[in-house]
């Protein structure tokens, strides 16, 4: 078995309007049987949230390749990684990569004299092999799974803070006591994450589940498609289309991912 991805972002409506740059990011990489994902949603308050959600999600990647000793042999990655963890290994893995995360932020806001709230944004992370998922989420945006044989799942609720528009950063002094972790085992066929922008259309408002006429086309799209790197005019012609820019105008993050049996 092995996984396709592909993780794209486009600019909200609204930030064209006020000419601001897109504060989305989402990235990935694959490892054989291991898949890592990353996507960020810079702070519309925070001056440079576009550079701190690139920053979070690249250091998030950078700090997968360095658990071994060896990132250029990627097959020495797996073995760390071929059986489930706990919950409480998950919880100590995402709050030492979301400690390393902060102290990059902090170290680029000292480089450029930016305060590190200038750079807030949330971080929602997962890596998956064939037989289990472990994932993470501070802030808003969603992770939904659909296990095999299974019904589309949202793995948390998310968070929106005390009032409206509100919620927490990975910059926020309360970041890891609000962080979210869950450990799911067994296959999980297809994996979505998202940043808020999406929220509407994807996930049900009277219930919060994830709607599945909405994830059913895309998981097909990577079903049907070698490579979705390459053939990615499917997703940039939603994510930009006029249908979804008038139900959302935030910038829009996809990391769409399908576990093959090629």
């Amino acid at each position: 078995m092995s996984w396709k991805a592909i993780a794209r972002s486009e600019i909200g409506t609204s930030h064209k309007i006020q000419e601001i740059p897109c504060q989305d990011y989402g990235f990935y990489r694959i490892y054989n049987d291991l898949i890592v994902g990353a996507v960020a949603d810079g702070a519309g308050s925070a001056k440079y949230s576009d550079v701190g959600s690139k920053l979070a999600v690249e250091t998030v990647i950078e700090c997968f390749s360095e658990i071994n000793k060896y990132p250029d042999k990627q097959e020495e990655l797996e073995p760390k990684f071929s059986q489930p963890f706990s919950k409480p290994e998950a919880e100590k893995l995402f709050a030492k990569i979301a400690t390393r995360v902060i102290t990059e932020l902090r170290n680029k806001a000292e480089i450029e004299n930016y305060s590190i709230n200038d750079l807030a944004c949330t971080l929602l992370i997962f890596f998956a092999t064939p037989d289990w998922l472990a994932a993470m989420q501070i802030g808003d945006g969603f992770i939904v799974v659909r296990p095999q044989n299974s019904e589309y799942q949202m793995l948390f609720k998310p968070d929106k803070g005390e009032f409206a528009n509100e919620t927490t950063f990975i910059t926020s002094e309360n970041a890891l006591k609000e962080m979210q972790v869950d450990v799911l085992s067994g296959e999980q066929e297809f994996i979505c994450a998202s940043t808020d922008g999406l929220e509407k259309v994807a996930i049900r408002l009277h219930d919060g589940k994830p709607f599945p006429p909405f994830f059913k086309p895309f998981e097909e799209y990577l079903q049907e498609t070698p490579n979705p790197e390459e053939e990615h005019q499917y997703l940039i012609d939603f994510l930009t289309s006029e249908r979804l820019n008038v139900r959302t105008d935030d910038d829009k993050t996809f990391l769409l991912c399908l576990l093959g049996r090629a």
